[in-house]
């Protein structure tokens, strides 16, 4: 694919969720939406797991909010998306209904 490879399936949940979540996107919140919204369980592991990755290839950054007491004095880590993430997003979105064109019944919006 013309400017980088199409993004998995997990990938794209994450991104999506981070898009709905907006400023409230950790950890906990990206599994509830994906949860919400797939019926799919995600883990704690494989959200950070998939973060991580995305943050390695520019596709988010991420930021530590404030250390909270019912956290135990730890912050939770925030995530978002940069213009690399938001192009790889579109692109594979653009990738999937090339795919799916002229399939009857067949299509999502771009």
């Amino acid at each position: 694919m013309a400017g980088g490879k199409p993004l998995g399936e997990f990938e794209m949940a994450i991104l999506a969720a981070l898009v709905r979540l907006g400023d409230a996107a950790y950890g906990g919140s990206i599994s509830a939406e994906i949860k919400t919204r797939t019926g799919r369980e995600a883990s704690i592991g494989a959200i950070y797991t998939t973060l991580s990755r995305l943050e390695e290839k520019g596709l988010v950054v991420s930021r530590l909010g404030e250390a909270t007491a019912q956290r135990g004095g730890r912050a939770k880590r925030y995530f978002r998306m940069t213009a690399a993430g938001v192009k790889a997003f579109e692109r594979s979105i653009k990738l999937l209904n090339q795919m799916l064109e002229g399939l009857p019944g067949w299509s999502i919006q771009p």
